[in-house]
């Protein structure tokens, strides 16, 4: 009798890992963390240190580039190929799988360049910057109305 028990229990757990291995969920356009947790004003930032802002800054970066790219199909994160009636194949998997691992690569490289030279740079510039790509982003809500 246990026999039969574990052999019909391990019928049943490979037929499920052979199942949810052949499903493919959708994959989302732009990464679900291209999110910026808070927007700021001139007065915030400038209270603020310098290591702070060097955060905001790449955290910025990260987003812009895992956004804009991809406005002409999606301007959210979360938006899948089903959304959009793109096909969810193994094809146009392969390609957003490969688009995601070379922005992970540039977003790497990039992000240890501005460790490595933003230090050097003026806050006043850093603030300036900040604010533009938070306008930037906030423009993204506004891009919906051009269509």
């Amino acid at each position: 009798m246990k026999a039969k028990f574990l052999f019909l229990s391990m019928c049943f757990f490979t037929v499920s890992v052979i199942f949810s291995q052949t499903k493919s969920t959708p994959k989302s356009i732009i990464s679900t963390d291209a999110t910026i947790k808070k927007y700021h004003v001139l007065d915030e930032l400038k209270d603020m240190q310098k290591g702070e802002l060097l955060n905001l800054y790449i955290e910025r970066i990260k987003v812009i580039t895992k956004t804009l790219p991809y406005i002409a199909l999606a301007t959210k994160p979360g938006v899948t190929m089903n959304d959009l009636g793109i096909p969810n194949n193994s094809e146009n998997n392969k390609l957003l799988d490969g688009q995601s691992e070379e922005t992970a690569k540039y977003l790497e490289s990039t992000i240890e360049f501005q460790k490595q030279l933003l230090p050097y740079s003026d806050k006043e510039n850093l603030i300036a910057s900040i604010l533009f790509y938070e306008n930037t982003l906030k423009s993204l809500h506004e891009f919906e109305d051009l269509k």
